[in-house]
């Protein structure tokens, strides 16, 4: 991945809704060139896909939870049926296996606090191999999903 690449990345994080004839216009590439580079970074992986980014708040999920949990038994199959049973919660935006304790952190979004009580007493709390689910609410977010920095690195 050269300097070029690294900064179509940085263009379309910024605005994935960019042409690719204004996208070739703004780092100074020929169309085709700029297209084919485009389509390489998506068949390499670099570019997984393109989505709007939504206000939790202006469709009603403004409640949100940051749930630490360990897991009492850390076989293979525990962490699978674990991982699988997070993944296909909806409530669930984010999850990741740490090291140490806890084992996992997942953020939640919620309409409100009745409703992440009952998805934290129904479904959180049934989550295969829990031992101790830790909640802590979030009372102000600085800082959205960032943008992966590569146009920090674009003379890497």
């Amino acid at each position: 991945m050269d300097a070029l690449d690294r900064e179509i990345l940085a263009q379309l994080q910024a605005d994935g809704r960019l042409t690719v004839t204004d996208l070739a216009a703004r780092i100074g590439l020929s169309l085709s060139a700029c297209h084919r580079r485009v389509r390489e970074l998506e068949r390499d992986g670099a570019i997984v896909g393109y989505r709007a980014v939504l206000s939790p708040e202006a469709v009603g999920l403004g409640f949100e939870a940051v749930v630490f949990a360990t897991i009492g038994r850390t076989d293979l199959e525990t962490i699978e049926a674990f991982e699988e049973a997070v993944v296909a919660i909806p409530e669930i935006v984010a999850a990741e296996r740490l090291f140490g304790d806890p084992d996992y952190m997942l953020r939640v979004l919620t309409p409100d606090l009745a409703a992440y009580q009952r998805l934290y007493d129904g479904t959180l709390g049934r989550l295969p191999g829990v031992q101790r689910l830790t909640s802590t609410l979030v009372m102000k977010r600085l800082k959205a999903e960032g943008a992966v920095p590569v146009a920090a690195y674009l003379s890497a």
